[in-house]
């Protein structure tokens, strides 16, 4: 599909340890393309973990449900209140 202009997941391709709730399926069309019922269009892939690891602990989207906007801009608010604190 990419080479017909179809680009699947080009950011943050990784699932985290530990995640709970729905993942975003990204995708972005450079040109016009068709997609019908039932053509593949992504694959998921797991690893097998080996030795230490830490566990996903954000709280940005953990646990989230249905289609999510950005909440990047919560990032920007608490590294902003935390530079306000004396």
């Amino acid at each position: 599909m990419g080479r017909l202009g179809l680009f699947v997941h080009v950011t943050a391709g990784f699932g985290d340890v530990g995640f709970a709730g729905y993942w975003t399926l990204e995708m972005f069309c450079v040109r016009p393309i068709r997609i019908y019922p039932n053509v593949e269009i992504c694959q998921v892939y797991y690893h097998t973990l080996d030795g230490d690891f830490e566990t996903y602990e954000s709280g940005k989207y953990q646990n989230n449900r249905g289609i999510q906007p950005s909440r990047l801009y919560l990032d920007f608010l608490e590294s902003n209140q935390l530079k306000a604190r004396p």
